[in-house]
């Protein structure tokens, strides 16, 4: 289990923290890294949304699953993650003033939500692909204010043990279904009239 805290600078920029909260929950999606989507509900991210996600995984696949916006207010929003995604866990968007200068913030709170991702974790190659993905993500809504932004990242392991009993969910992770679905839907895509 690891508590991740990405944020950025805004120094020079005139945006207050609440401002900021409110672009970034209605232009969410445009701050995200080439090659992955989000669909959600037009406009202003609320509570009890849904959105699926298409990232982009190892090798050029595409995994998709999902979130839950759980909590949405004038100064941060909180998705939780569904079972089958890479991670179990929640994740804070917030935005602060320190010392003069509103910092864009993005917390997780998570663990691999498998065995499967859980070596994907242990080799680093899930860990760095979370880490660039938010780390692109705060740059892109830096220079949306005018801001080449430095992201910072701290980093706690709040329980290194493997959680044996989520074996289980491995018939739910997104990457393997994805995988399975691909061969599925191409071929039902060659006999399809259209």
């Amino acid at each position: 289990l690891w508590q991740k805290t990405y944020s950025v600078r805004l120094a020079g920029s005139e945006i207050a923290p609440t401002d900021l909260i409110k672009v970034w929950k209605a232009e969410f999606p445009n701050f995200w890294p080439d090659g992955n989507r989000f669909y959600g509900a037009a406009g202003q991210i609320e509570p009890g949304d849904v959105a699926l996600l298409n990232l982009s995984g190892p090798g050029g696949a595409t995994i998709s699953t999902g979130i839950l916006v759980i909590y949405a207010d004038a100064e941060s929003f909180s998705f939780m993650t569904p079972q089958g995604h890479i991670f179990a866990g929640m994740i804070t968007f917030s935005s602060h003033e320190d010392d003069g200068a509103t910092v864009a913030q993005i917390q997780a709170l998570v663990r691999a939500s498998d065995p499967i991702y859980e070596m994907g974790c242990r080799v680093g190659i899930a860990h760095k692909s979370e880490d660039a993905f938010w780390h692109g993500t705060l740059r892109s809504l830096a220079a949306r204010f005018g801001v080449n932004g430095i992201v910072q990242q701290r980093n706690s392991l709040i329980d290194p043990r493997m959680q044996w009993s989520a074996a289980g969910d491995v018939w739910h992770n997104a990457a393997v279904r994805t995988t399975l679905y691909a061969p599925v839907n191409a071929v039902r895509r060659l006999f399809t009239p259209g």
